[in-house]
């Protein structure tokens, strides 16, 4: 079986509050979902995105992909850059928290990477970036404590 994640995060400010929005789809099924936080950035929400849609996926062995209108998250896998930071121990990186978490989602998956235009017509790409920003303007916003402590140690 197919599945085709879109993904996409945003910030109101950067940091701000932010959100995320996932439309996952398949041959049997289409799933939205999406959450929002009180201080965040883009990069975080756009990255916890795919973490969030890998972990919904109720088993492994699918063919996934995902198709993000981020480049850090896409270049970060395509170009290798991401393994190449785990090799020097993140060192000088942010989100390695959330960098971690991807990794145990992505070694589980295996997804494909596709990079999309964002704000460009795209359906899928265009819903995420809605129930996105409808996330972070609902007001009932949990704390990115993976955020919020690093902000702590500067």
């Amino acid at each position: 079986m197919i599945v085709n994640i879109y993904t996409d995060g945003a910030a109101s400010g950067n940091p701000g509050p932010g959100g995320y929005g996932v439309v996952m789809e398949s041959a049997k099924l289409k799933k939205e979902f999406s959450g929002g936080f009180r201080l965040t950035t883009n990069n975080r929400m756009e990255l916890l995105a795919t973490i969030v849609a890998m972990q919904a996926l109720k088993r492994s062995g699918l063919e996934v992909h995902i198709y993000s209108d981020s480049k850090y998250v896409v270049d970060a896998i395509n170009k290798g850059w991401l393994f190449n930071w785990v090799k020097k121990g993140f060192k000088g990186k942010k989100n390695v928290d959330l960098w971690k978490l991807f990794l145990t989602q992505y070694n589980t998956h295996k997804p494909t990477m596709h990079w999309i235009k964002g704000h460009n017509a795209h359906p899928q790409n265009e819903r995420c970036d809605a129930l996105a920003v409808a996330a972070y303007k609902t007001g009932n916003l949990s704390i990115d404590e993976g955020f919020e402590q690093s902000q702590k140690e500067l």
